[in-house]
């Protein structure tokens, strides 16, 4: 999928996946321009999720560069401070849901409402969200980590509408949710001591495996949930 007159474009590219991708999607040199934005960097590529404002000023940023054929949403909240992901129904915060269903679920749906436009029509593109598994709900057999879960499967679903509206568009654009497994980063270090040995994933092998799994999409898989291997994970 990767074009020299194309851009890729990375949200989320200070943590560990994001940052893995930019500087895989770099080191491939098969973009005219490969950029990333985050809510730790300043100036011209800056986005903070909770700022709609910065993120239509990135998109009106990346519209007067090449025109993206590659979107990765790289971004995502667990645990910040002391607060974490819930075990049991008591431990229900309002603004923490509120937060985490505006980081996970909210942020990447405003990302699409402006990036998305800029995609070329009548060709092959890529607009891939991480989620997780376990916002898959027919899959959830533990509960628990409520905000989380939920806001992953509010993800799934917003991605699945977006598939939908794009396909009107861009009937060869895919638009997809994508499972990286077990990353050693911030985001998973306090809740990986049930991992198993092979399957905890540093970034850079996570993002070339979840590259690979996107160079093989075709316009059917639009809408859906993949993990690293390719394999589709039921909503």
């Amino acid at each position: 999928m990767a074009s020299v007159d194309r851009s890729a474009i990375v949200f989320g590219a200070s943590g560990g996946i994001g940052g893995a991708f930019e500087a895989v999607l770099k080191d491939e040199g098969a973009f005219a321009e490969v950029r990333g934005f985050a809510r730790s960097r300043t100036g011209a590529d800056h986005v903070d999720l909770l700022d709609e404002g910065s993120i239509a000023a990135a998109a009106q940023r990346i519209g007067e560069g090449s025109p993206p054929s590659l979107v990765i949403v790289a971004t995502g909240l667990l645990h910040e401070g002391g607060q974490g992901p819930e075990k049991a129904l008591r431990d229900l915060d309002p603004a923490w849901l509120a937060k985490v269903f505006a980081v996970n679920a909210i942020g990447p749906a405003l990302v699409a409402k402006y990036v998305l436009p800029l995609l070329p029509r009548g060709e092959r593109t890529v607009f891939a969200v991480l989620s997780a598994r376990v916002g898959s709900i027919s899959d959830n057999r533990l509960g628990g980590w409520h905000g989380y879960r939920a806001s992953k499967a509010a993800l799934n679903m917003l991605v699945r509408n977006l598939a939908i509206e794009e396909r009107r568009r861009n009937d060869r654009g895919i638009v997809v949710s994508l499972h990286p497994g077990t990353v050693d980063t911030e985001l998973s270090r306090p809740y990986r001591g049930n991992v198993q040995p092979g399957r905890l994933f540093d970034p850079e092998r996570a993002a070339l495996q979840l590259l690979d799994v996107i160079e093989e999409l075709k316009p059917a898989d639009s809408g859906k949930l993949f993990d690293y291997e390719k394999t589709e994970i039921p909503f």
